[in-house]
């Protein structure tokens, strides 16, 4: 608890024993009314004091029409009518019920804070001379290099410029699992550096960088409110003002209608008041829609607003991007084919010397499937444009390329009908084989798609790769749709032909990555980005962000969505429809100031404990 909830406790505890002690006292020793009032007045406002100041304060200011002014008047009202007792009791449980609420909203709070402790203190800068100073990050320019030492948190965006560790990433991914990272990898900010020390070169200045804007986008979530919220908060607006109107006529007009039983009639009027008070609709949907992007944050999802986490909830049509998305956007070896008489091993260790000198992600990919190779064997690397290199590779002359490649050198080849990039290989003029490159699959995205489909939620994907790679893929997931060879503007114009045809309440949702995803991200109703890997514009562009790339925490962050909104939807029905039963009650004089005291304290306990379920959302 913070400091003032437990001053706020205190009071509490010494108002019930004053309480207690005064009811005690006035049971056992008669005494006349105003020695009565003053037993009871101390209790009143060691507990009520700030509540009565806030309600003149209110007034003074303009601001009539709250819970202040509310319990103010009924409780003062009660004092006068003599029902001393009941005056303290609704203070008392008033205060109760607000600690109650206050100490809610402070663990929903827990996990914003958690995540606020990415925000790095300081950055180590490198000055030429081979010092270290440690410097706001803010200071820091782009291509500044930076020393992280072990256990401190990784302060700007920036690629590894030597040493080797281990990064937790578990603020921002919401997974324990450590990345190992060396020299030549990116990293993001707000990850914590494991055992070993590194040297970074910065690649964006602090504003810019990973940390800073996932901080912006959870301070700001509270900015965009939902429709239910906005519903509550309009609805207070009208709804104060009403009932203060209707308790003033219950007190004045039965009276001078029916003639006599003033008393009666206030304090009829007084109870309706309590009953009256707002406080569970207007703490537990706010509360419920902060539990729910809190809960969703510890798993690595970001929602910018409450009425992205209503959007959320309605999905029926989720859109995919291909590349990054649904596969890992990185090349990987898929199939060796060595020719008769030559081995798998001697295939990719020629293909992979052959490719020796070249940067493209290709030959990276065959370099790493051959594994550690002495380069010194290849010389003389030459490329030929449209269609391959021609390497020395131990006095031997190694052709690696496509078909166009073997049909000019007039090479004999087996062509390869694989889905992906093939790479044919010869050695003095002999056919050794190909090797087909293929973009990978995620391993988790078959698990995303089969939870979108347990959701009963359509699944499409929008790529401008090939209908062969597409349907490859699509195949492999058992996704709805597949739309292939499209460019930026033709993903937009595909969303908004799916967006035409839908029917009732249902939202589309756009999953992407790239920059080129940027425009259709906007378009959709939920955009939802790589957060990991993804780039700036996506990231900016989108209503979520998934921190670890993973697809399948969309079927997550639906759930999350989903439980929220019907926790909301039970405490609208439930507040209400208490508050007009009690309304009745009162106004017809069954109802006494114990039932008022329910009315407001008891409902607004129940649906914030009701509301407190958000905070239980699990990882998996």
């Amino acid at each position: 608890m913070t400091k003032k909830q437990k001053k706020t406790l205190r009071r509490i505890l010494i108002a019930a024993a004053l309480y207690l002690t005064a009811a005690i006292l006035t049971r056992v020793v008669p005494l006349p009314g105003l020695a009565n009032l003053a037993i009871f007045l101390v209790p009143y406002l060691v507990i009520g004091y700030d509540v009565l100041r806030k309600a003149v304060l209110g007034i003074v200011h303009g601001e009539v029409f709250d819970e202040n002014f509310l319990m103010a008047v009924a409780t003062v009202g009660a004092l006068a009518l003599g029902e001393y007792s009941e005056a303290v009791a609704v203070m008392l449980f008033y205060q109760v019920g607000e600690l109650f609420q206050s100490y809610a909203v402070g663990k929903s709070r827990q996990s914003i804070s958690d995540l606020m402790d990415i925000r790095p203190d300081s950055a180590n800068l490198e000055r030429p001379d081979g010092t270290v100073e440690p410097v706001d990050p803010d200071d820091v320019p782009v291509g500044a290099v930076l020393v992280v030492r072990p256990g401190e948190k990784v302060p700007i965006d920036g690629i590894v410029v030597e040493g080797e560790s281990t990064l937790n990433t578990a603020a921002l991914t919401g997974e324990s699992k450590p990345r190992y990272v060396r020299p030549g990898e990116e990293i993001i900010s707000g990850c914590v550096n494991g055992e070993g020390l590194l040297r970074l070169r910065t690649t964006k200045l602090y504003g810019q960088s990973t940390v800073a804007k996932i901080l912006d986008m959870v301070e700001n979530s509270s900015l965009k409110k939902a429709r239910a919220e906005n519903f509550i908060t309009r609805f207070a607006h009208y709804y104060t003002p009403a009932v203060c109107l209707g308790a003033l006529v219950l007190a004045v007009l039965p009276p001078l209608v029916l003639g006599g039983g003033w008393g009666e009639w206030i304090s009829r009027a007084l109870t309706f008041l309590v009953i009256s008070c707002p406080c569970a609709l207007v703490i537990s949907i706010p509360l419920s829609f902060f539990g729910g992007i809190g809960g969703a944050s510890r798993c690595g999802i970001l929602v910018k607003g409450g009425n992205d986490l209503e959007s959320l909830a309605h999905i029926d049509t989720v859109v995919f991007d291909k590349t990054g998305t649904l596969t890992k956007g990185t090349f990987a070896v898929a199939q060796v084919s060595p020719a008769p008489g030559i081995g798998r091993e001697e295939l990719l260790e020629q293909a992979a010397l052959a490719e020796s000198f070249s940067s493209h992600p290709i030959s990276k990919s065959l370099r790493e499937a051959a594994g550690a190779l002495d380069t010194r064997r290849a010389a003389n690397a030459r490329e030929i444009a449209g269609q391959g290199v021609c390497t020395r590779v131990d006095g031997h002359t190694v052709l690696a390329g496509n078909a166009r490649m073997m049909e000019a050198q007039r090479i004999d080849y087996r062509p390869n009908d694989g889905v992906g990039t093939v790479v044919y290989v010869a050695r003095d003029g002999v056919f050794l084989g190909s090797v087909l490159i293929a973009d990978e699959i995620k391993e988790n995205a078959k698990a995303a798609i089969d939870g979108l489909r347990a959701a009963r939620v359509r699944t499409v994907m929008l790529t401008g790769d090939s209908e062969a790679v597409a349907g490859r893929v699509g195949e492999a997931l058992g996704l709805d749709e597949v739309h292939a060879q499209l460019l930026p503007d033709g993903k937009v114009q595909r969303v908004e032909a799916l967006m035409a045809n839908r029917t009732g309440r249902g939202k589309l949702a756009f999953a992407g990555d790239g920059i080129n995803d940027a425009p259709v991200l906007m378009r959709a109703d939920v955009g939802i980005a790589m957060g990991a890997m993804g780039s700036d514009a996506a990231i900016e562009a989108a209503d979520v962000v998934l921190m670890d790339d993973d697809p399948a925490k969309i079927t997550l962050a639906m759930g999350i969505a989903r439980k929220c909104m019907r926790i909301v939807y039970e405490n609208i029905v439930f507040a209400l429809g208490v508050k007009a039963v009690c309304l009745i009650l009162g106004a017809m004089g069954i109802a006494n100031m114990w039932s008022a005291v329910f009315a407001d304290v008891g409902v607004m306990v129940l649906a914030v404990l009701n509301a407190m379920r958000m905070l239980a959302v699990k990882k998996s």
